[in-house]
């Protein structure tokens, strides 16, 4: 049986471990792509060369593409758009694919039936040995569990021509692709999960990356726009903890408000509870993990910060898509809430990963 054609996108900002994993494509064993498409996704004024070793076995089957600093949905877009293969396989820039993830791969697609839109790698992330994992390692280690992630995830061409791709306007790895998942599962497509195995490691980050992930809010403020309210059931996506971080952080104004009008019972009591909310949050990060001095410390100081960071970005996101309609595939129920096709779990967003955190 001829192997399927697939070509690989890996949209890349010029990581070090952009170079781990071209050498784990050419060490694979099984048929190798037919092309591998860098998309540069570094902004426009970041004019050096792309930095990049390729392996003698992926000689003349690298091509590299400019997407500008557009977001990882634009840079995935114009990674499949130049490829003509039947199969685009969308992998990030930080995985390894295993030894024999060509074979495997293939088999994957062999096996897909004619309205799989994708099938997804098992995601394996190597986490420490001997210690607890720290808040940020939890958060990596969700993607193993969640589908329709694209760290290693294989689409058939024309179910993303159906469904235009991913949708641009999301601008960060977040949701953008729960949004296709549920465009294409609406579509009529499915997604299923292969056998090739892909590890994904952890990468470095600094003490304020969850603060900053607080960002993505704003992301789930389209979401509901594009599919009703009710999207996170339909996607497998937890909630997360917005709603409690909108009560922390009206407490902690009301507290600030009494205090400034000369009531100091209220604003004591109003100070109290904030006091308790922080601490509940502070405390479900810190007990999972290694309890370091460092490590607590980082959870204690980041637990003050993003409830308001929270509130602050879904308030961005209401007014910044105020006017965003709902998706051509959503039907409008009799009650007024949004409905679309049921589909399929899709479970982008880990507990960990889920910004409402």
């Amino acid at each position: 049986m001829t192997a399927p054609r697939y070509a690989v996108v890996v949209p890349t900002l010029g990581r070090p471990s952009l170079g781990a994993l071209l050498r784990a494509l050419a060490d694979a064993e099984g048929p190798p792509p037919e092309r591998v498409v860098l998309v540069d996704d570094r902004p426009l004024d970041d004019c050096r060369p792309l930095a990049v070793d390729v392996p003698p076995r992926l000689a003349g089957l690298v091509d590299v593409v400019a997407a500008c600093g557009r977001g990882p949905a634009a840079a995935r877009n114009c990674g499949w758009r130049t490829a003509p293969e039947p199969w685009i396989v969308f992998l990030d820039d930080d995985v390894v694919p295993g030894r024999t993830w060509a074979a495997d791969l293939a088999a994957d697609l062999a096996a897909a039936g004619p309205r799989t839109a994708a099938v997804q790698a098992r995601i394996r992330v190597p986490l420490p040995e001997g210690r607890r994992p720290t808040d940020w390692e939890r958060t990596t280690a969700g993607l193993a569990s969640a589908a329709w992630i694209t760290a290693d995830l294989a689409c058939r061409r024309t179910a993303l021509e159906s469904v235009d791709g991913f949708d641009e306007r999301f601008p960060r790895a977040f949701r953008e692709d729960a949004d296709l998942a549920l465009r294409l599962s609406a579509a009529g497509w499915s997604l299923r999960r292969g056998r090739r195995c892909t590890e994904h490691p952890v990468r470095p980050a600094d003490r304020w990356v969850s603060l900053r992930s607080q960002a993505g809010n704003a992301d789930d403020v389209l979401m509901t726009r594009l599919h009703g309210a009710d999207w996170y059931r339909r996607a497998g996506a937890a909630r997360g903890r917005i709603t409690r971080h909108a009560v922390v952080t009206g407490l902690a104004a009301a507290a600030l408000a009494l205090a400034a009008l000369r009531r100091p019972g209220p604003a004591l009591a109003c100070a109290g509870l904030w006091a308790a909310g922080t601490a509940e949050f502070a405390l479900a990060r810190i007990l999972p993990g290694p309890r370091t001095r460092e490590e607590v410390a980082v959870m204690a100081a980041t637990s003050v910060l993003i409830p308001p960071a929270a509130v602050g970005h879904r308030l961005r996101g209401m007014v910044l898509h105020r006017s965003v309609r709902p998706h051509p595939g959503a039907q409008v129920s009799g009650d007024g809430q949004r409905r679309e096709r049921a589909a399929v779990p899709v479970g982008t967003a880990p507990a960990g990963r889920d910004p409402g955190r």
